[in-house]
């Protein structure tokens, strides 16, 4: 079971998750609290802050983090000591020290560390007696534990299984985006509803944007090649492409197909060549899951697709002035095809490589 998720209905029929990295966001700040306690470090509450900043959403992210947490709080530690030493534990030392720490970590380019390096100045010098350096240690100690902690949860409880998450949000950015095409030249969805799922398909390839890059720090940080197949990392980056050009399609029709003067030949020229490339989107999400057989569905589109285009460019230069801004949306949807057609190669050459 790659995650945990339960779901409860609050008022108003909205929907609160609970994901895996909040369950180990949990877990981490139970096990630094109790390891404090059983070391009668105080106050703990500072490791339940670290272990909290600490989780990250991939186990080489959590590594980065921790190392640069070390660096950047063995300095931050260093300099409150050092001035509280010197100029005393007073508003005007501890602002300038904060300032010094966050220009040092963004010279270091730990930017990422600021808040809980923070944390740590603030727990040193914002007590009585942290002239002693061993009550700065015990502050530093806390500290660590809490990123520790972070760190052994995200790699034990529940590790992120980075393939099956990717392909799910494939899917679902694929459903919608094949709502938005397949209704864009009829104008079936109200604007609102339109505008709802145009902003949800935005995000959701944003978030496919951050979770492939999960992926190539795992294979190349980490080198593991065996949990992510090289071949199976290039068919999700095209997978990822085909839905970004997908998306701009949608939105060259928002801009300019209503804009110009079109008739229903055009409306059924548009809707029925991007009725066939849904299908042929959705076949090839179906093909890498092993669920149908080889189709010709391949060269269909083929051919369709330079009808299409001949179709379109006898439209423009029939009326070139009405019908210019067409073009636009011709060009993006033969880069859609384009990509659809190599991702079909790809994923025959994953699944080739699959049987050998």
């Amino acid at each position: 079971m790659s995650c945990v998720r339960i779901k409860e209905k609050i008022t108003g029929g909205r929907t609160i998750t609970f994901g895996p990295r909040i369950l180990k966001t949990g877990i981490a700040v139970t096990v630094a609290l109790y390891i404090c306690s059983i070391l009668n470090l105080d106050p703990p509450i500072f490791a339940g802050v670290a272990a909290i900043l600490a989780i990250q959403p991939s186990i080489y992210r959590t590594w980065k983090q921790m190392i640069d947490q070390i660096i950047t709080n063995t300095l931050g530690a260093t300099l409150s000591l050092f001035f509280i030493y010197f100029f005393g534990e007073n508003p005007i030392t501890i602002g300038f020290v904060i300032m010094l720490v966050i220009s040092l970590s963004l010279k270091l380019k730990m930017e990422k560390t600021i808040p809980l390096t923070l944390v740590t100045v603030l727990a040193i010098m914002s007590a009585a007696g942290s002239e002693d350096l061993f009550f700065t240690l015990e502050r530093f100690i806390i500290i660590m534990i809490g990123t520790g902690a972070a760190m052994v949860v995200n790699i034990i409880v529940l590790p992120p299984k980075y393939q099956q998450n990717y392909f799910k949000q494939v899917q679902s950015t694929f459903q919608n985006m094949s709502l938005l095409l397949r209704t864009a030249i009829s104008n079936e969805l109200t604007e609102v509803s339109f505008n709802e799922h145009h902003k949800s398909l935005s995000k959701d390839i944003q978030k496919l944007e951050e979770q492939f890059q999960l992926f190539e720090e795992e294979r190349t940080k980490l080198g593991k090649t065996k949990q992510l197949n090289a071949r199976e990392i290039i068919v999700f980056k095209q997978m990822l492409k085909v839905l970004q050009e997908g998306e701009q399609i949608v939105e060259n029709i928002e801009e300019h197909y209503f804009q110009s003067t079109t008739e229903e030949e055009d409306n059924l020229l548009f809707d029925s060549h991007l009725e066939l490339l849904m299908k042929y989107h959705e076949n090839l999400l179906l093909k890498y899951q092993g669920k149908i057989k080889p189709t010709s569905l391949e060269n269909d589109v083929l051919e369709q697709s330079n009808n299409f285009f001949e179709q379109a460019l006898r439209l423009y230069t029939q009326d070139k002035g009405s019908k210019q801004r067409l073009m636009i949306i011709v060009s993006s949807i033969m880069d859609y095809t384009f990509h659809l057609q190599r991702l079909d190669k790809l994923i025959h050459q994953y699944l080739k490589g699959k049987e050998e």
